[in-house]
């Protein structure tokens, strides 16, 4: 069924989805030529930048707009020369060798020197130069648009473009299944590479693969997803102001340290997943794309469209076919080139409204088709899912947008855009809410219910209780807000303090229910799942430039005299249940919301969930039914407790104790057991 045959409210904006579609279909059929595939007709970085050709060392750019290109390096004493002068080539024609649509193509140009003038580890820069609106020239240092590899200088903070061609280039080792049934349900252990270690600096891709990715193999992730790897000039950007759109950021390390860590994540059965940014670029004109050529429209819109309000970027002309090119080039390359296995798009609200959503609540359906739309960026987001799956067919694309635009993570065969997964984006925003704003007496279970679970049920989501956003300066996260400064000094394990006891009860239920109802999938941010203390500050005028939050203090987590270890413990145990018993292969169904008493009970394919959220009252014998027809002399046994000891509880309940169907079949003949449901605790069931 389409998209608007399933969904009634969707039917007025039938001609809308339709035409949307229609035009995805014959832009594919424009660019692939008919009956061939998109991925055939993209490789522009096959092309462009810097490659061996037989003997020579071939640099080359678009730029229509330049009189003239010089390459600077450190091969020729950064001094423009004759012999080092790029020439204008006929548009289009070496580049079908590499696309079916070049034709018409211009503004080429191209240098071929012997391979041995220009090695692998040189740096290299361009100097572009263009006619003025004075009539006279005007030119500028640039970084190649398709460079693969820059560096940034110690000291004057300018980075290079450089030669990546190592003699022995990585073999990898070894072939990841991205086929398997769990890999429909992404458990997603979301990675800032640079902050990742202990030690106040930047980690690199080596540390990461030693200290950080053995631990979430223990903790039981399926699914990596890495932040920050395009390169950025400002590390506090968290790597969402991109300026080298082909260029893995060296600070972390090489290209080869990199394909190293995918390969040990995939030898461990994790699939490794990108922030993908398509949504925006930074504004640097040196180091970015920016008024690239003399022009401030190379791949951007013109006038007040190309700059983005809030941001202070630059914004991507999706109708224009070079920056189509130049982006699904990009899709392209960092699957192909580092065996990537899927990507989160970030931003992508920005993108698919002119307005950028700003201040807008999307209460209505017409907020998504009433001519706010930009939709050549729609078209584009799924010309990329189309790409990107026809190179790997299980490849994973997820989507993050705060509009809830319907058909986004529908199949294109339904008139959706595409996407695998959507982000559940309203989930997080509303704990918040709850903590911040009510009292925990108050908490009404009802709209709590409500909210985790109001998604789309023709789209796959995934939840989150927090990501990195709700970490940063400015923002607390679940952990601090319940605590705030009792953490610094009571989270030993002998300390007595009434506010640690509810900030850990509540943090692993806020947890549990999450990923309980959650849709497809799940998202923790690396180091959250042990409640990290305090916030992610990078380094700025404003801290002295200090690395001493921009890091993980992992030291905490296995220090056995601290309560951290033992958060760690039970998200260690939740997701091991959720991804060894299939939870989320079915979905969850409500049983009782008793708002009155502040409990919860759903049931979820043979699992039973039980949350108490009430701070002051137990419940000895409460009755509830367990979702599955009732069967005479049925036992439960309880498989997960938050309040278990080892996860810092009071262990109230004995989990050695079978819970027997005696009392009776429910009014919908499901069976039906008592409960001991302590205060401020959540615990799973199954049917033995």
């Amino acid at each position: 069924m389409k998209i608007f045959e399933r969904d009634s409210y969707l039917e007025p904006y039938k001609k809308i989805i339709t035409e949307r579609y229609q035009q995805l279909i014959i832009a594919k059929e424009n660019i692939a030529g008919y009956g061939n595939t998109l991925s055939s007709a993209i490789n522009n970085h096959l092309f462009y930048g810097v490659h061996a050709e037989g003997k020579f060392r071939v640099f080359r750019e678009w730029a229509p707009n330049v009189s003239n290109i010089w390459v600077i390096g450190d091969f020729n004493g950064w001094e423009k020369s004759d012999d080092w002068k790029m020439s204008k080539v006929a548009g289009g024609k070496t580049l079908e060798i590499y696309s079916t649509a070049a034709d018409g193509w211009t503004g080429d140009w191209e240098l071929k020197v012997p391979l041995d003038k220009a090695s692998h580890g040189a740096l290299f820069k361009w100097i572009v130069q263009w006619n003025n609106d004075g009539g006279g020239k005007s030119e500028g240092e640039r970084i190649p648009a398709y460079a693969t590899r820059c560096v940034q200088d110690a000291e004057t903070k300018t980075f290079s473009a450089q030669i990546w061609d190592p003699e022995k280039p990585y073999r990898w080792k070894n072939k990841f299944d991205g086929a398997k049934a769990e890999r429909k349900y992404p458990l997603v252990y979301e990675a800032h590479i640079g902050m990742s270690g202990e030690k106040e600096g930047i980690a690199t891709f080596a540390d990461f693969e030693n200290n950080v990715l053995p631990r979430i193999k223990k903790l039981g992730y399926n699914t990596l997803q890495i932040m920050a790897l395009q390169e950025h000039p400002y590390y506090g950007s968290f790597g969402y102001q991109v300026s080298g759109f082909f260029a893995l950021s060296s600070r972390f390390g090489t290209p080869e340290e990199f394909k190293h860590l995918v390969d040990s994540a995939h030898s461990m059965e994790i699939a490794v997943v990108m922030d993908i940014v398509h949504s925006h670029a930074v504004k640097n004109e040196i180091e970015g794309l920016s008024n690239f050529d003399g022009t401030k429209t190379l791949y951007f819109h013109s006038g007040p469209r190309g700059e983005h309000p809030a941001w202070g970027t630059r914004c991507f002309d999706y109708g224009k076919t070079q920056t189509l090119f130049f982006l699904l080039s990009n899709c392209k390359f960092w699957i192909q080139e580092y065996h990537l296995d899927g990507f989160r798009f970030d931003g992508i609200t920005s993108m698919m409204y002119r307005d950028h959503g700003l201040g807008k609540a999307f209460t209505s359906y017409d907020d998504y088709f009433n001519g706010n739309s930009d939709n050549d960026a729609i078209k584009y987001l799924g010309l990329a899912n189309i790409l990107i799956h026809e190179i790997n067919p299980q490849a994973i694309t997820i989507a993050e947008d705060v509009s809830g635009m319907p058909g986004l993570a529908a199949p294109q065969r339904e008139y959706g855009v595409g996407f695998d997964f959507r982000m559940s984006m309203g989930v997080a925003d509303h704990w918040i809410k709850w903590i911040k704003e009510q009292k925990d007496e108050n908490w009404n279970v009802g709209d709590m219910y409500w909210e985790l679970t109001r998604k789309r049920c023709d789209e796959k989501t995934i939840s989150y209780a927090e990501c990195h956003d709700q970490a940063m300066v400015g923002d607390k996260t679940i952990i601090f807000r319940l605590m705030d400064k009792e953490m610094y000094d009571k989270m030993n394990i002998d300390s007595q303090s009434l506010v640690i006891d509810r900030g850990i009860a509540l943090h692993k239920m806020i947890r549990l229910l999450t990923i309980s109802t959650a849709g497809d999938g799940y998202l923790n941010f690396m180091g959250n799942e042990f409640g990290h203390p305090e916030w992610i500050d990078f380094p700025r005028e404003g801290n002295n430039w200090s690395y001493f939050y921009a890091r993980r203090q992992w030291s905490l987590c296995d220090n056995k005299l601290l309560r951290y270890g033992l958060l760690n413990n039970f998200d260690t145990a939740m997701i091991s249940l959720f991804r060894s018993g299939n939870v989320f292969s079915a979905a969850p169904v409500s049983l009782y919301n008793d708002i009155h008493n502040q409990v919860i009970i759903l049931s979820r394919g043979k699992y039973l969930f039980a949350f108490n959220f009430s701070p002051v009252s137990s419940f000895r014998k409460y009755m509830c039914s367990t979702g599955q027809a009732a069967s005479e002399g049925a036992k439960w046994k309880q498989v997960l407790d938050t309040d278990w000891k080892e996860f810092n509880g009071f262990e109230r309940n004995d989990r050695r104790v079978l819970h027997k169907e005696e009392f009776g079949a429910d009014v919908q003949g499901n069976g039906k057991i008592e409960l001991y449901l302590p205060s401020r605790t959540a615990q799973v069931l199954t049917n033995i």
